[in-house]
């Protein structure tokens, strides 16, 4: 099991508690965290120390492309998987970029489905079954978009437009649709 963090969760303490329970992590580090350099690797990446837990840092460059034009800037990963040739810097900042796309879905709950609202229910059961609702009217768009775009190799479903799918799905009241309910 691997967990994978944001910056805000780089804490010595926490990334310590999280090793010893038998599970990597893979977190970014804050641009200005002095990291000490122990070793240096082929694949660019180095051996070194978040409080007394041995990382394995890794820097990468990376472009955003947008409208507006594109960016390029830099950021740090750590993580305790240590071998460098076992788990090449190159495979791990491709894992790193999956977590980006998670928080994309999470994005995708809170704006497209909830338009913005937050949960209604007030109880800890009342708000569990919402959030189940929500993810169990997620996963069937989710799989729509994937089937949409698995006979175009170019096209990572990941990247297909869940507020298209959202919209295109069918409503109530729409012909062919066999729900009288409204379900996201």
């Amino acid at each position: 099991m691997i967990l994978l963090a944001d910056r805000n969760f780089a804490a010595k303490d926490l990334i310590a508690d999280v090793a010893a329970t038998g599970a990597e992590v893979l977190v970014r580090l804050k641009n200005d965290r002095k990291m000490p350099v122990l070793a240096r690797y082929r694949d660019g990446s180095y051996l070194s120390t978040l409080g007394a837990v041995r990382v394995r840092v890794i820097e990468a460059e990376i472009t955003i492309h947008a409208t507006a034009g594109h960016h390029t800037g830099t950021y740090r990963l750590a993580t305790t998987l240590l071998d460098h040739h076992r788990y090449p810097a190159a495979e791990l900042i491709q894992l790193y970029h999956q977590r980006w796309e998670i928080e994309t879905a999470y994005l995708e709950l809170k704006s497209s489905i909830l338009d913005g609202r937050v949960l209604r229910a007030r109880t800890p059961g009342g708000i569990e079954q919402e959030v189940y609702a929500l993810l169990v009217t997620y996963q069937p768009l989710r799989i729509a978009m994937a089937d949409a775009t698995i006979t175009q190799l170019e096209v990572d479903p990941d990247r297909a437009s869940f507020t298209t799918a959202r919209h295109a799905a069918p409503r109530p009241g729409d012909p062919g649709c066999r729900r009288h309910r409204r379900w996201y």
